[in-house]
Formats: structure tokens, sequence, C-alpha cells
């Protein structure tokens, strides 16, 4: 019970900022639910959850998703889940977390720090993006944070990209799933039905929730929100890897 409620919270809370800001899910989640169920097991409850969030979301934000940037962003993340699984194997996790955490922190303050200045968008950035949110999305249970530097930085309206996050994130959340269990790097968790069937309810009333809030949110508050958001995740991460070097 001390750890469903927590991790139920987690879900809750996690698949309601998915729906305002477009990703957060594993932003929010991913440290309390690695906390709770540990490295391997946490991430691919991340994984599983952030998959149903986004295709549920999906649903309601179809028109509004940019398809030639999700096509490129999705194959080069694919491209980076592979040794992002393979890695898994042979790297200490908590090493790999603060070492993601520091380069996220510093690569949104680098974004946020641009001001009015707006870098062009270019196909080297997205694929950079990708490539990289995809090794981070395996190893971290965090893709969001990559994505959300390219956005800031190339000026990418925050409506588009919330909707196109979505496919995204269901295409690197299956993948990184499927890698996982093909490389034997992860099982499935084993939890009790009633906990994965609490979990599925957790994440259909945070978007019910998220759905509500994202009428009266103004795209810049939900812009700053994202930036706070991938900040938290990426001190979380860094608080989560020396944690796990000192157990």
């Amino acid at each position: 019970m001390w750890t469903t409620v927590p991790v139920i919270a987690a879900v809750l809370i996690g698949s309601s900022m998915q729906r305002i800001t477009g990703m957060g899910f594993a932003l929010v989640a991913a440290p309390f639910l690695v906390l709770l169920l540990g490295p391997v097991d946490g991430v691919i409850v991340v994984n599983v959850c952030g998959a149903l969030t986004s295709c549920v979301i999906l649903m309601r934000v179809f028109r509004q998703v940019d398809w030639r940037r999700y096509g490129l962003l999705a194959a080069c993340a694919v491209v980076g889940i592979v040794p992002g699984s393979y890695v898994l194997q042979f790297v200490s996790v908590a090493w790999l977390e603060i070492s993601i955490g520091v380069l996220v922190a510093a690569g949104l303050t680098v974004s946020v720090n641009l001001g009015r200045v707006v870098v062009r968008d270019r196909l080297g950035f997205r694929v950079i993006a990708g490539v990289t949110s995809g090794f981070m999305n395996t190893t971290a249970g965090v893709g969001g944070p990559a994505v959300s530097i390219y956005a800031i930085a190339t000026g990418w309206p925050q409506r588009s990209f919330a909707a196109t996050m979505q496919p995204y994130f269901l295409t690197i959340g299956l993948a990184s799933l499927s890698s996982k269990f093909a490389l034997g790097s992860a099982d499935v968790p084993q939890l009790p039905t009633v906990v994965w069937i609490l979990i599925g309810c957790a994440c259909i009333i945070g978007l019910i929730v998220g759905d509500l809030l994202s009428t009266v949110i103004e795209p810049h508050v939900a812009r700053r929100l994202l930036v706070i958001v991938a900040y938290l995740g990426s001190i979380a991460t860094i608080v989560r890897g020396v944690l796990e070097l000192l157990a």
C-alpha cells in the first residue's frame, strides 16, 4: 500500500502534465517510479505509461501534429534507442543518470538564455535531438528534455510541439520496450494485476484533469511550465543517480 499510493500519485500528476505541456510524464513521474520500483522496473513502467498517455492524447490533437517533424525525430530516436539498450548492460545506470541530468540542465540553460534569438531549424538539429532523446529515454526514462531544448531553440510553436510529441513519445516508448526485451536488458515488472489496473486508471484520470486545465492555460504559460518541468526532471535525475551511487 505504501508503495502503490505514491506510484499512482506520480502517474496521475505525470499524465496531467503530459496533456498540458505535451511532455512531462517521464520528467515528473520517472524519479518517483524509479525510487519506488527500482531503476529497471521503474523505467519500464514509465515507458508503458508514456506510450498509453500519448496514444490517448493523440486522439484529441491529431490534426495539430507536424508529421514531417515527427517522422524525422522519431526515426532518429529509434536509432538512439538501440545503443541505449546496449549500454544499459555494461554501464552503471547511476553514472548515466548523473551525466544525462547535467547535460539536460546545461542544454536547457543555453536554450533559455537565447532570449529572443531563434536558431534556424536545420536537419542536423533534428537528428541530434532525436538520437539524444531516444538514448536518454532508454537509459533513464526521460526522452523529453532533448526535444524540448530543440523546440525552444528553434521557436517551434507550443501547440504544434505539444501535439507532435504524442505520436513521438508513443513511438519511442514502444521502441524502447521492444529493444530492452529483445536484448534481454529488462523484463516485465512483476506487479500485481490490480496495481497495473490502478496505474491505467490514474493515467486516464490525469489526462482528463490535464485536458480541462489545457483549455484555460495560455501557450506561453505552458511553455514556461515545460521549461520548469524539464529543469526539475534533470535535477531529479542527477539526485537519483547520486543516491544510487551512495546506496
